[in-house]
C-alpha cells in the first residue's frame, strides 16, 4: 500500500540515465500483470538517446498536423497539453511505447466482437503498465503515463513500424521534483455495499 500511496505522475526528470537492467525489470513486472483470456496483447517498446529524439521528433510532427486538422474542423483545445507532455517527454531518459499487439487504429471501423476484445485487451494493458509504474516506484524512478500520443498517432505508428495498436506511452526517469498527492474521490462517493 506504501508503493500505491506515493506514485506521483511525475513531470520533471533529472539528467541522469536509466539502467537497462532496471528498464527489463520494470517490463518484467508489467508482463505478471493479469490479461483478458491471458492472451498478454501487450509489447512494450524501450526508446532512448538519439532514438529517443527520433521517436519525440515524429510525434512533434503529428501533433503540428493534427493542430492544423483541428483548428479548420474542430476543437484544437488539447493541442496545448500534448506540446506540454512533449517538452516532459523530451525531459525523460526513457520512453516506453506501449502497443496493444491484436489491436487496431481507433480510427478503424470493427466489429463488436473485436471491439470486445480489443476493450479487454486495453483493460489488461492498464493493468500491466499500472505494475509498471509502481515497481518503478519502488525502484526510485518516476514515471508520466501518457494517454497524448493520441494527437500524433498515425506519424508515431508510421515512426514505430509495428502492427498492432499504440495504446500510449511512459515517460522513465530519476524524478526531479515531489509533487504532492493529487486529490482523490473519498470513498463514500465511489463505493457501495448492495447486500
Amino acid at each position: 500500500m506504501h508503493c500505491i500511496e506515493q506514485r506521483r505522475s511525475i513531470r520533471k526528470f533529472k539528467d541522469i540515465p536509466v539502467a537497462k537492467e532496471l528498464i527489463i525489470e520494470l517490463v518484467a513486472a508489467a508482463r505478471l500483470a493479469p490479461s483478458a483470456k491471458n492472451r498478454q496483447p501487450w509489447k512494450f517498446i524501450v526508446y532512448s538517446g538519439d532514438k529517443k529524439d527520433e521517436l519525440l521528433g515524429a510525434m512533434q510532427k503529428g501533433i503540428e498536423n493534427t493542430e492544423k486538422v483541428l483548428l479548420h474542423t474542430g476543437d484544437a483545445s488539447g493541442i496545448p497539453d500534448a506540446k506540454n507532455t512533449l517538452r516532459i517527454m523530451r525531459q525523460a531518459p526513457v520512453i516506453i511505447i506501449v502497443m496493444n499487439t491484436g489491436g487496431s487504429s481507433p480510427y478503424e471501423e470493427i466489429s463488436t466482437e473485436h471491439r470486445t476484445t480489443e476493450i479487454c485487451d486495453t483493460l489488461s494493458i492498464g493493468a500491466a503498465i499500472e505494475n509498471l509504474l509502481l515497481t518503478a516506484q519502488e525502484n526510485g524512478l518516476g514515471t508520466l503515463w501518457i494517454a497524448n500520443t493520441l494527437y500524433a498517432y498515425d506519424a508515431l505508428c508510421e515512426y514505430i513500424g509495428e502492427s498492432g495498436q499504440l495504446v500510449g506511452a511512459v515517460a522513465v526517469g530519476y524524478p526531479g521534483e515531489s509533487p504532492n498527492a493529487r486529490p482523490r474521490n473519498p470513498l463514500g462517493k465511489i463505493l457501495e455495499f448492495r447486500t
